[in-house]
């Protein structure tokens, strides 16, 4: 993306800022601290990067203000209260430029059922498909090939990005917004066992999305088996997660990438996941509970058990210690070789 920012330009849209230094340079990226040059922008959120602050080639960087230093030639410290929130901020305002909301209306060449329901401000895209009883609320924008089933609803404002699919009798929230390849709906994995083979299990239940749920590309969430399978308030799913049917995510909850969830397990509020974690189905993971990447999950975990890791999953605390005695296996390996052949030589009877 190709942007320009002077000084002053860059000042405007930071609001409360105190500058130290001056520069002429135009800015015209942004970059980290240790990777910037002349006519970049760079950022300290993190105390850890405080040390790259004065090899900075930035033309300017946002700090804290607390920091004490000393600007180089043509560079500018720009100091504000929360560095990252006016980094976001601003990436917003480049994010409006580039990015910026299509026009109301449906294009010629989506398929819209007689029944369906479109605000007047909605927008939908090119080839898109809504069927019969569908909603589709105030200012949310439906990109190309998008697939809305049979009385689907949408709150106002969200947005659902090329090849995302609702089926049927779904509901979204308010802010929802899908990336690209999200499927919502899809039947949940449920079968019985026959002696002609393994049945299907209808999945006759819905998917409740709730208000400000991200969900990245390519993740899946099946629809119930009976009832509903619920995403909370202001959760973030990765990309290429699934979720399971009738499972139950709390609010603001975090699904990093590649994470699965059984069937019918329930994620209490504010729960934090790291990459590749699964979740065996009809468990319970408690409010606050932190699990990092690649853990295997498959009891309960309860309210204010310490983060948890590994196959099966255990406290971080003991995950550690095991992996360090691990690493001196080799080592105990030895010590009991030198062992066995020091018994062999004072003993006539062979060591088994």
């Amino acid at each position: 993306m190709n942007f320009v920012f002077t000084l002053k330009s860059l000042l405007s849209l930071l609001g409360e800022v105190v500058v130290k230094g001056h520069t002429e340079t135009a800015i015209k990226g942004i970059a980290s601290l240790d990777q910037a040059g002349s006519g970049d922008l760079s950022f300290l959120i993190n105390s850890k990067s405080k040390k790259k602050v004065p090899a900075s080639k930035a033309s300017a960087i946002l700090l804290p203000k607390g920091y004490e230093g000393t600007p180089a030639d043509d560079q500018a410290y720009l100091y504000v209260s929360n560095p990252g929130d006016a980094f976001i901020n601003l990436c917003q305002h480049i994010e409006r430029q580039y990015f910026p909301s299509p026009e109301p209306g449906i294009h010629p060449s989506a398929v819209i059922a007689p029944s369906a329901q479109i605000a007047s401000d909605a927008s939908i895209g090119p080839l898109s498909v809504i069927e019969d009883g569908a909603v589709i609320g105030s200012g949310s924008q439906l990109d190309a090939h998008v697939f809305v089933g049979k009385n689907v609803e949408i709150g106002s404002n969200s947005r659902l990005m090329p090849r995302s699919v609702i089926m049927a009798y779904c509901k979204l929230g308010n802010r929802v917004r899908l990336h690209p390849g999200v499927v919502i709906g899809g039947d949940g994995f449920g079968y019985t066992n026959s002696p002609e083979g393994h049945k299907k299990e209808p999945q006759i239940g819905t998917i409740i999305i709730e208000d400000d749920v991200e969900i990245g590309a390519n993740s899946t969430v099946d629809r119930a088996r009976f009832s509903e399978t619920r995403i909370g308030q202001g959760s973030k799913i990765d990309n290429l997660v699934q979720v399971g049917h009738n499972v139950s995510i709390g609010r603001h909850c975090i699904l990093c990438a590649q994470v699965g969830v059984g069937g019918s397990t329930v994620i209490e509020d504010w729960v934090m996941i790291g990459g590749q974690a699964g979740f065996s189905g009809h468990i319970c993971v408690a409010k606050g509970s932190q699990i990092t990447g690649q853990t295997g999950v498959t009891k309960d975990i309860p309210q204010g058990f310490p983060p948890i890791g590994g196959n099966p999953a255990i406290p971080m605390k003991e995950k550690n210690r095991i992996f360090l005695l691990q690493r001196r296996l080799p080592e105990l390996f030895n010590r009991v070789t030198n062992i066995e052949e020091l018994l062999q030589t004072e003993s006539s009877t062979p060591i088994k």
